[in-house]
């Protein structure tokens, strides 16, 4: 039987690498984003706007990471994908934007100090998006990617919740995914830092669901 080097075994994973990093530290993990509180409660309009308002206040600006990134890679295969990707999140910032005006103002909610959070993860995500070192920042932008399919249920939920008719979904694209990480994952190093950069992304998001749940759960207890 033909073996191959531990590394090349290695190479040939990085893309399902990444994407079960992603899993395992993004939106899909965290409890909130699927919860009744958040979707189905008596308080889910204001849980809803809530995470409207501050998904805006992330992924809602122009240009987006995911278009930063795009403008900004010099690999031909991760420019055009992301390049295709930034187009349709331009569609995704639209939804936002409209479900922002339709859901009202963010709620009030007993507590300080979630302006600097969020101002904290959106420096974060900058820092990511404009990094050096090679594949960080195209690993942050498929992480955002990947993470959106869970973000955008939530978003579904609020159109249907506020009245909005949102935008078709994008289809599944993980096999893309993994395909373009495996293409431009050239050696071991570049690997790791793709992962690193979607791991951190996914944290980042993990954070956001964080602090939403500990919002709404003040709210109750105001």
């Amino acid at each position: 039987m033909a073996s191959h080097p531990i590394g090349l075994r290695q190479e040939a994973r990085s893309g399902c690498l990444l994407l079960d990093c992603v899993d395992d530290h993004g939106s899909g993990s965290h409890a909130y984003p699927a919860s009744e509180l958040l979707l189905a409660s008596p308080t889910a309009p204001h849980n809803l706007a809530d995470a409207i308002h501050f998904l805006c206040a992330l992924h809602g600006q122009y240009p987006s990471l995911v278009e930063l990134v795009a403008a900004r890679t010099i690999d031909p295969p991760s420019r055009a994908w992301l390049a295709e990707a930034g187009d349709a999140f331009s569609r995704e910032r639209a939804f936002l934007a409209r479900l922002a005006v339709e859901a009202g103002p963010i709620p009030p909610t007993r507590g300080s100090g979630s302006e600097a959070a969020i101002a904290a993860t959106r420096h974060a995500l900058a820092t990511l998006a404009k990094s050096e070192r090679r594949g960080c920042s195209v690993g942050a932008a498929l992480a955002v990617a990947a993470d959106w399919a869970v973000i955008r249920t939530v978003l579904d939920t609020a159109a249907d919740r506020f009245g909005v008719t949102p935008p078709p979904r994008a289809g599944d694209h993980r096999a893309a995914i993994a395909g373009l990480v495996e293409t431009a994952a050239t050696d071991p190093a570049m690997s790791r830092a793709m992962r690193f950069g979607a791991e951190q992304v996914a944290l980042q998001h993990r954070g956001l669901w964080d602090l939403l749940q500990a919002r709404a759960q003040a709210r109750i207890a105001a």
